[in-house]
C-alpha cells in the first residue's frame, strides 16, 4: 500500500499490510462522494481524533469510461506526430549537448525532431489501423465507487461516530 497525500514521499505506511487485505473496523460514516468522506476525515483530524485508526473504503466499485471524442486519421496522425516531436526534440537536445564540435549545434535537434515526427506518426497509424474501426473514439477511464464508507478501529469508533454525527448536524463545536 502506498501512502498518498499532498506532501507524501510514496513510502509504505508502517502499519499497512503488504498484501491486499480487506479493510477492518467499524463503520462510523457513509458518504455519496469521496469528497464528502475526505471532508469527514479532515473534520476528525481537526478535532484531534486519532485518524490513523480510520480507513476510507469505496464500496460498489465501477469503471466509468467517459468518451472524449471521435477519432479520425487526421487526429491520430497529428497526435502521434506531436508526441513523437516532443520525444525527438528531447533526444536531439541531448545529442546537441554532447556534440564535440565547437558550440551548440542545431543539426542533431532538427534530425531528432524530424525522426520523432515520422516515427510517432507511423506508430500511431499502426496502432489505429489494427483496431480496424472497432474503436473510433478516445476516452478516459476512472474507477469510482457507489458510496464511500469511513471505518474506524473499535477502540476509537464510538468517539469517531459521535464527532461525525456532530458534523452531519452542523454543530462543529
Amino acid at each position: 500500500m502506498i501512502v498518498t497525500g499532498p506532501f507524501s514521499s510514496g513510502r509504505q505506511a508502517p502499519r499497512s499490510p503488504r498484501l491486499p487485505t480487506p479493510p477492518s473496523g467499524w463503520p462510523i460514516g457513509s458518504y455519496a462522494t469521496y469528497e464528502e468522506a475526505q471532508r469527514a476525515v479532515d473534520y476528525l483530524a481537526e478535532k484531534e481524533f486519532e485518524v490513523q485508526d480510520v480507513t476510507i473504503v469505496g464500496v460498489d466499485l465501477m469503471l466509468v469510461e467517459r468518451v472524449l471524442g471521435k477519432l479520425s486519421w487526421a487526429k491520430v496522425l497529428g497526435t502521434g506526430a506531436a508526441s513523437g516531436a516532443w520525444f525527438g526534440a528531447f533526444v536531439g537536445i541531448l545529442l546537441s549537448l554532447f556534440d564535440t564540435t565547437q558550440g551548440f549545434s542545431y543539426i542533431p535537434l532538427f534530425v531528432g525532431l524530424i525522426a520523432g515526427v515520422v516515427f510517432g506518426a507511423a506508430s500511431a497509424a499502426m496502432g489505429y489501423a489494427f483496431t480496424r474501426g472497432r474503436r473510433d473514439f478516445s476516452s478516459a477511464s476512472q474507477l469510482v465507487a457507489g458510496r464511500y464508507d469511513v471505518l474506524c478501529q473499535p477502540r476509537t469508533a464510538e468517539k469517531g461516530r459521535d464527532l461525525l454525527a456532530r458534523l452531519a448536524m452542523g454543530s462543529h463545536g
